[in-house]
């Protein structure tokens, strides 16, 4: 077919379409939560039942009601995207039986944590966790080692999904502010925030505190490093224990994809995220010629290279790595970005 008859054809059935309006009725419609509905935040999945908060409902003592919900039949019809219902998504239950719902209708997200779908070879984004505003990554500055190109990694997948993150540096009391800061002030001078902190003293609590009120925050980081401890000591009333906010990796061991929000006190709507490992996300969605973007001290010189499609591993005249050799980019990054270019394993 010529391309002046493929357009003609086009122009037919688009005409088709504008003459059909019967048939564009039947076209499935957005639908609109019930008047009895009440609106609410996914704190946990548990198969096809989801665990809802729900602010406007409150118990005796106060606190938010505590719904098990499905979803409606007539909203799984409508399914347009991978993920129908996800943890941190805002949604619309319609109350039933004694603290059971119906969610009818959810919320657009403005944020996603995701991962390739596991068992899809084409495309396919598996919501992790739904509008969270920002990832807390904490290392410990001894015991366990740091292990920076882990935190290299995290922060690839952070900024890939536009999400804001900040690294909290813990057990500084083990070997005083100015070992950590020689350790992490790298990430510092490339534009992260970072906190130093210390669960035992206690260090940056407030700081802390500060940062997670009235946000949903992914908090994650390797094994051993005190996440569950600081959550305490921010809010000791949340009694985790040791090893209930899972780390990056649990290698060998098998892992549930399912993430979880625990409510704090203070604030409007403040949570900690708990979500899989690191490695259960993977890189999503991210092409090797778009790794580039997600380094930040690279930015300034990506226009610079000779050839627009530098991969700046080996190509002649590459202002990044000029600027590697000039020291104004770090060298261990640098290697991290190698590694994550060539699919090597980050640990």
């Amino acid at each position: 077919m010529s391309p002046k008859s493929r357009y003609e054809y086009d122009d037919y059935e688009l005409q088709h379409e504008l003459d059909q309006p019967e048939r564009r009725s039947r076209k499935p419609k957005p639908k609109k939560a019930s008047e009895a509905a009440v609106h609410g935040i996914v704190i946990r999945a548990r198969g096809h039942h989801y665990d809802v908060r729900t602010a406007a409902e409150t118990e005796e003592d106060g606190v938010a009601r505590l719904r098990v919900c499905e979803v409606r039949g007539r909203l799984l019809q409508e399914k347009v995207r991978d993920t129908l219902v996800a943890v941190g998504d805002r949604v619309w239950v319609r109350p039933e039986s004694t603290g059971k719902g119906l969610i009818e209708r959810v919320d657009a997200r403005h944020s996603v944590l995701s991962r390739q779908h596991p068992g899809e070879s084409r495309p396919a984004e598996d919501v992790i966790l739904a509008n969270p505003d920002q990832a807390l990554v904490v290392f410990a500055v001894k015991d366990p080692e740091p292990h920076l190109r882990m935190l290299d990694r995290f922060l690839v997948i952070a900024e890939a999904n536009e999400l804001p993150v900040v690294i909290c540096v813990n057990k500084i009391d083990l070997t005083g502010l100015e070992q950590a800061e020689a350790t992490f002030g790298l990430y510092a001078q490339i534009g992260y925030q970072v906190i130093y902190a210390s669960a035992d003293e206690p260090r940056g609590i407030d700081e802390l505190r500060a940062l997670l009120t009235d946000r949903i925050t992914v908090v994650t980081g390797p094994s051993g490093v005190g996440k569950s401890s600081l959550i305490n000591a921010v809010h000791p009333g949340l009694k985790l224990r040791t090893g209930d906010l899972r780390d990056f990796h649990n290698k060998g061991r098998h892992t549930t994809r399912a993430a979880q929000l625990y409510a704090l006190p203070f604030g409007h709507e403040s949570y900690v995220a708990d979500t899989p490992g690191i490695r259960e996300l993977g890189l999503y969605d991210i092409e090797p010629e778009n790794l580039q973007f997600y380094f930040r001290e690279m930015l300034p010189y990506l226009h610079d290279c000779r050839y627009p499609g530098c991969t700046h591993d080996h190509e002649p005249d590459c202002a990044v790595r000029a600027a590697v050799e000039a020291g104004h980019i770090a060298g261990e990054r640098y290697e991290s970005y190698l590694r994550l270019l060539k699919g090597e394993d980050w640990q």
